[in-house]
């Protein structure tokens, strides 16, 4: 069993996939919206590696869409490998160990500042009547993900 990177999408293609919407039409890097604090115009993406970073200091980061499938999913190396149709299965069993923690616990502990932060300015505004968008809710969804697999993570 090993990654085949070669298979993994095509960045670009990828990251509009997941809803990304770019500003700029050509570049190597690219700016969008930050799905992980859901901030507007901070992520920015290099379109040829995939390798993607917060300017707003969520500490989102990575090197390839490998990474933002793993961080935006919450998913570990090998089930993000299989999503990706990058993992090419050799027959023998997988290992039983378990791996480390793809956070630190300092990156984890921004993650959930930034994503309880989120909760409860949506919960506040949800108790004053206001009616959430979609994409309200659906960063808001993302965001109660990540808080329950760093909850898991930590257990």
């Amino acid at each position: 069993m090993t990654l085949d990177r070669t298979r993994l999408p095509d960045p670009l293609g990828y990251y509009e996939a997941q809803g990304l919407t770019f500003r700029e039409r050509r570049g190597k890097w690219r700016t969008a919206g930050c799905p992980f604090h859901g901030s507007s115009d901070s992520l920015r993406v290099n379109t040829e590696s995939g390798a993607f970073i917060c300017m707003a200091g969520c500490g989102a980061r990575g090197g390839d869409v490998l990474a933002f499938h793993r961080a935006i999913h919450g998913v570990d190396f090998v089930p993000a490998c299989r999503e990706l149709g990058a993992w090419i299965d050799d027959g023998k069993p997988e290992p039983k160990h378990s791996r480390p923690t793809p956070f630190s616990a300092r990156d984890a502990l921004r993650v959930l500042r930034h994503d309880a932060a989120l909760t409860a300015v949506a919960a506040a505004n949800v108790a004053y009547g206001v009616i959430l968008s979609d994409a309200d809710r659906s960063g808001l969804l993302k965001a109660a993900a990540r808080i329950q697999y760093v909850v898991e993570v930590a257990a």
